[in-house]
Formats: C-alpha cells, sequence, structure tokens
C-alpha cells in the first residue's frame, strides 16, 4: 500500500532538524530555503537554524588561499556536525572541497540557480563597453584568469566580503565594476544590478557554482529518507561530474581552474573543464558531449584530456 502524503508527513523518525550554516545574508538564504522545503514534506518537524561565523568570514582582510582556499567557509560547520550540535549544514557546493572529512555526506542538493558570473557596474553595460584598463573588483584567481585572457589590460583587484559589502564598494567608487554570482544576486531579489551575464567561452563557472548541498553524517539514518525527497537529480548529476573532476586534478578551490556541467539538445549533456597556471599565461580547456547516461564516460574524457595536456604541471606552478 501506497502511504498518503499525511501519512509520510507524520512517520518521519524525528521531531526536529537543526541546520548550521554561515551568517552571511546569502548563506542564511540558503538555509532557510532548505527549511522550507524541509516543512513543506513535513510539516510537523520543526526546523531551527544555527549560524556560525567561519574563519573565511571574520577575516576578510586576508587572501583566501593563504586561509587555505574556500574550504574556510565549511569546516567550521563541519566541525558542528561532527560533535552532534546540528543535524545537517547548507553550504554553497562551489565552496566544498572535492574530498569530505571522514564520517559526512553531501547527501542532496536542491535545484541549481544560474551558475554563471555575473557583471556587476554602475556605468557600463557589458566587460565589452568598460575601458581598456577597467579595474574589476574579485578575489577568484579563476575569473580574473579567465577575464584576462580576452580582455588583457583589465586590471583584477582583490575583493572579499558579504555581498552587500562588494556592491557597497563598487557603489562608493572603488571599481569600474564588479564579479559576482547569478545565483546569489537572484536569490536575493538583486538581479537588477546585473549587467551582463558572463557567457561561458569568456568565464567558465566554478565547479558546483549556482548548487545548495546538504551535508550530513554519514551514520544518519533518521534523515537520510527525509533529506533524499529534497534531492534534484540533474543537479546532483551534474555538480558531482563537476566535482569528480577536481577530484582527478587534486585541485583546490583557491587555483584557476573551471568545471561545468550543462545540459544540451535531447537528452544529452555537455561538460567543460578549464585549467591555468596562476599568470594566466599557460591554460587548457576540454570539452565532451553525450547522453545523460553516459556521464561517467564524460567526467573521464575531460579529466584525461587535461591531465594529457599537462593540467597537473601547471596546477603545480
Amino acid at each position: 500500500m501506497i502511504p498518503t502524503a499525511s501519512q509520510l508527513e507524520t512517520n518521519w523518525p524525528l521531531d526536529k532538524v537543526t541546520i548550521t550554516t554561515r551568517k552571511s545574508i546569502l548563506a542564511q538564504w540558503q538555509a532557510n530555503e532548505v527549511a522550507r522545503r524541509i516543512k513543506a514534506i513535513a510539516p510537523d518537524i520543526r526546523v531551527e537554524l544555527l549560524g556560525l561565523s567561519t574563519e573565511g568570514d571574520r577575516r576578510q582582510d586576508v587572501a583566501l588561499n593563504t586561509l587555505g582556499g574556500k574550504g574556510v567557509f565549511v569546516k567550521e560547520l563541519e566541525t558542528v556536525l561532527l560533535a552532534n550540535e546540528a543535524d545537517i549544514a547548507v553550504h554553497s557546493m562551489k565552496d566544498v572541497p572535492a574530498v569530505l572529512p571522514d564520517g559526512l555526506e553531501i547527501v542532496a542538493m536542491i535545484p541549481r540557480a544560474n551558475p554563471l558570473d555575473a557583471l556587476v557596474s554602475n556605468h557600463f553595460e557589458s566587460l565589452e563597453a568598460l575601458p581598456t584598463d577597467a579595474k574589476i573588483g574579485t578575489s577568484s584567481l579563476r575569473r580574473a584568469v579567465q577575464l584576462r585572457r580576452a580582455f588583457p589590460e583589465f586590471r583584477c583587484e582583490p575583493l572579499r566580503g558579504n555581498v552587500d559589502t562588494r556592491l557597497a564598494r563598487l557603489d562608493r567608487g572603488d571599481f569600474d565594476a564588479i564579479i559576482l554570482a547569478c545565483a546569489g544576486l537572484d536569490r536575493l531579489a538583486l538581479g537588477h544590478r546585473i549587467r551582463q551575464r558572463i557567457p561561458e567561452d569568456i568565464c567558465l563557472p566554478s565547479a558546483g557554482q549556482g548548487a545548495v548541498g546538504i551535508e550530513m553524517k554519514t551514520d544518519r539514518h533518521d534523515l537520510r529518507a527525509l533529506l533524499g525527497r529534497l534531492n534534484d537529480t540533474e543537479t546532483s548529476q551534474a555538480v558531482n561530474a563537476e566535482r569528480a573532476i577536481i577530484s582527478v586534478l587534486g585541485a583546490t578551490c583557491n587555483q584557476p581552474v573551471a568545471v561545468h556541467c550543462a545540459s544540451a539538445e535531447g537528452d544529452h549533456l555537455v561538460l567543460r573543464g578549464f585549467v591555468s597556471d596562476v599568470n594566466g599565461r599557460h591554460c587548457l580547456s576540454a570539452r565532451a558531449e553525450g547522453p545523460r547516461g553516459a556521464i561517467d564516460d564524460l567526467v573521464h574524457e575531460v579529466s584525461q584530456s587535461l591531465l594529457a595536456d599537462g593540467a597537473l604541471e601547471l596546477l603545480a606552478q
């Protein structure tokens, strides 16, 4: 007998879920969206948020590569999970290292938002309209390297902080433009600030960009069925393929590496990868297309192509 919706909602083996998340506005939005989705499935379950200030949030005057890359945004949340002080953690998947600590897993991903990078400017409508030597705010080496390939005279300068902090610096005239993720701006109802959604052939996104993941301890069998109901299959398939290539390359979040898996015509996927040295003098790219059911073959083709062309040597520089 198939349970009714009401029966499903009242038969979960827990009555409360605590979500740990960063305190930034965007992180809170993501955690609240996961909470909303949990409540839609199981309205009798209480959902509470445990906000944390991570090292990456506290030390915004220090470059991420000095702190250890974007993993500094998730490791303290993972410590809370492992200590059983929260049930799940909600992350931007682009911040999650390819290798997770023992005992933890990404159990679900909600539907992905636009994964592209966004040009935000108060005076210029596109990258092409910017001054030749425009001052661009971004702390992403991936973004800076790719932008300078297309616009060699751009001056990419460090810009860290939450979305509102970065926009404030643009608004006071520190930059001609800044680069943010479309997904974050859209989710915060700031899509009107986007002047251009930058095409992939100029700036390929980071692995996992636009995706929100839910992490839990692997032994939390009481949570698995509930969180599995939240998982968007297409998002998790694409993001896991991107992360698989990052893992094969042994790349970290603070290296100029980009990977994106997108839907193509029919039931096909296109998987692209990009690797550069830190100065952008030598760049590699690879592309594979095939049916969704052959995603493992696409991952193998792209990763092996990058390896054969010398990706490891570039990343070691």
